[in-house]
Formats: structure tokens, sequence, C-alpha cells
């Protein structure tokens, strides 16, 4: 199934497929203290806090780069020099966040379990009853690197009762997968302009609690990640400290149209979970194995087991695909040798079924029977 624009269909985690609005919505320049501009960056921001019914208890504050941008500015922003947080870690980017806390000098314990396990809560709860240091909780809501859901409602359950702070990097999930702040208490989520919103890459952002964020005078690292900061200025300025992403909210704009067109994140999250069964039950078909149970399985990027037929070489594999245009991810796992397909971006049925096509067609060139490990 040939691409209509001529560009590849990137079954990956972000950057992704996305629709031709949002790509014509960057043929235009704003000046960064424009009042259209200015009116299209408060309108992103409140759309942003509607998705998350958070609007009257946290504060949208975005901020320039990937999405590892906005974690490195949450993090370095909400916990200051005494506190102690516990990071559960199931995959590269638990490990990415505490990576950033060494380096900007936090105090952290990991909870790690294998990249198909999710953390248990009585796990959790057992550790914070023998340290009253913790002050945060910080954990990853879908772990791209396996594409495993995380039990967020029952760590926010635990950190509720105990009075702790939680940070949910929600990356790959925050558009597609309910998270209501009126039933998970949090005070910082994390995600970016390209993942499940279907906007380009350039602008992370944080809902913050207000409560909280006035309280983070001085905690931040970094000048150009202070969030703190950068909240302070737009509420008495209405702009940035630095230049903007003007491009990347211009498109980020119009892609919020057209989430809110599909019908918001139960439209999107139905796309996406169809997307995510139809790629399944086909590959399942010829023989291969995922790594998670169906139950624990976020349908947003789905990880493979590598075949065990010895005509099977990834990167033969991948190229094919690539020249009957789909991109597809490598794997990331120590759990197993794999690869990953991704679910979202703007992509139906047909082409998740024209996907499949080509995986049959790659698989035949190469002499490979069957995908089973």
């Amino acid at each position: 199934m040939p691409s209509p624009t001529g560009d590849p269909f990137l079954l990956t985690p972000g950057p992704l497929t996305t629709a031709r609005e949002t790509k014509e919505a960057m043929l235009h320049d704003w000046g960064s203290r424009d009042s259209g501009f200015i009116e299209a960056n408060a309108r992103v921001r409140n759309r942003i806090l509607e998705i998350a019914n958070a609007t009257h208890s946290h504060v949208c504050v975005p901020v320039q780069g990937s999405g590892t941008f906005a974690v490195e500015a949450t993090l370095g922003t909400l916990i200051p020099d005494y506190g102690k947080s516990l990071i559960l870690v199931n995959g590269a980017y638990g490990h990415r966040m505490a990576k950033i806390l060494k380096i900007i000098g936090r105090q952290y314990v990991i909870l790690e379990t294998p990249e198909d396990t999710p953390p248990d809560p009585e796990e959790v709860d057992d550790m914070l009853d023998n340290d009253d240091e913790y002050s945060h909780v910080i954990m990853v809501h879908c772990e791209t690197t396996s594409g495993i859901l995380n039990p967020i409602k029952e760590i926010s359950k635990i950190t509720k009762a105990r009075e702790l702070s939680l940070i949910i990097d929600s990356m790959s999930a925050f558009g597609a997968i309910a998270l209501n702040a009126n039933e998970i208490q949090f005070d910082a989520v994390m995600a970016s302009s390209n993942k499940c919103l279907e906007g380009v890459p350039g602008m992370g952002f944080s809902i913050i609690r207000k409560s909280v964020l006035e309280g983070c005078e001085g905690n931040a690292h970094s000048l150009s990640l202070d969030l703190y900061d950068q909240w302070q200025n737009m509420e008495k300025t209405q702009q940035w400290r630095f230049t903007p992403p003007t491009h990347v909210i211009a498109a980020f704009d119009k892609a919020l149209d057209i989430y809110d067109a599909e019908g918001g994140p139960d439209g999107r999250g139905k796309r996406y979970r169809n997307n995510c069964r139809i790629l399944v039950e086909g590959m399942r078909e010829m023989g291969f194995e995922t790594l998670l149970p169906d139950d624990l399985q976020a349908p947003i990027i789905i990880t493979f087991k590598m075949p065990a037929d010895a005509n099977f070489e990834f990167q033969t594999f991948y190229d094919g695909l690539k020249d009957k245009d789909y991109v597809i991810y490598p794997g990331k796992l120590t759990v197993a040798d794999s690869f990953r397909i991704g679910c979202i971006g703007q992509l139906g049925e047909a082409e998740m079924r024209g996907a499949l096509q080509a995986v049959r067609q790659t698989m035949n060139e190469m002499n490979v029977v069957n995908g089973a490990p």
C-alpha cells in the first residue's frame, strides 16, 4: 500500500506519520510575540490540561526539545536537593530517569522488574514502609522498551495514602490511554507533541500540580530547564522565555483539532486498540510471538520476538519493509532478541493490513517460512 504523500508509514513510537493538515500548519511563519502565536500557545496549554481533566488543579508548562527535555526539566524542578525518589524501572526509560537524577545530584533508589513485568504495588508499599525518607515516586506509564502498561492507578493510591509526590512519564500513553487527574493523584505528568497526540517533534510539556509548582522556586539545576521560571514568565507575559518552537506549536494546535474531532482520548484510543488487534492477530497468524501477554500490552507499540528461522536477518527484514513504505523499529530488550512495530500515528485499518501484507512479502523474499521464535 503506497503512502499518498510519498513518505513511508512510520510504525514507530515517534516521530509518527502525521495528518496532511498538521504538516500544512507549518507552512507559515510567526513572530514569537505576535498575538496569533500567543493565542495558539495559550490554547495548546489549556487543551492539554483538559485531556487530563486537570484544568482546575494543574498547570501545563511546555519546554523546547524532545520528551526527555521535559522529563529532565520536571525532575530537576520538582525534586529539591534534599529529596529522595523511588524509581520504578522496567525498561530503558525508567533507567533514563535514574541517569538524569544521578547527573543532577538527587538521591534515588531503583526498584527494578524485568522488561515484561510490571512493578508489584505490594512491593512498592513495602519499600516505602521501610524508609520514611522518600519524598517522590517516579514511574513510566507505558514503557516503550516493551510496550507494557504499568499500574499507575494502583501506585497512585499508595503515594496518595502516604502523601508522597507521584511523577509519571506518560510519553507513549498520554492522549490515548485515560489519565484522569480526578482518579489518579499525580503531581506531574510528562509527555510530548509527537506521540499519541500526533503532532511533530520539538516540544515536551509537563502537567504539574499548581500548589506544588508554587513551592519549586530555586530547585532547578538548569536555567533553560527551569519549569518554575518558565511557568512564571508565561503567566506574566504569555510568552516563552527563549525562542519558542513556533512551527511545532502551530502544528500541535492543528493536531489537537484533529484529536478533538476524532473524539479525544476515547476515539484515539479506540483506533489504536483496533490497530493493535489487527497487527497482533496478523503477526501471530504468521507464527510471530509477542513478548507480552494481551493483558499487559498497551495499544501503542508491540514487541515481537525474533524468528528462529536461520534465513531471518533483521536488517534485511527492516530494509524490505522500508522498500514497501513501512518503517518499523529495532528491539531494545535485554530479556529477548526482538523488534517492535508501532500502532500509533495517523494510521488505521488499511495501513495496518498493508503492513501485514508487506511483512508476508518480505518473509517470502527472505525464504522465511515461519516467524516463530
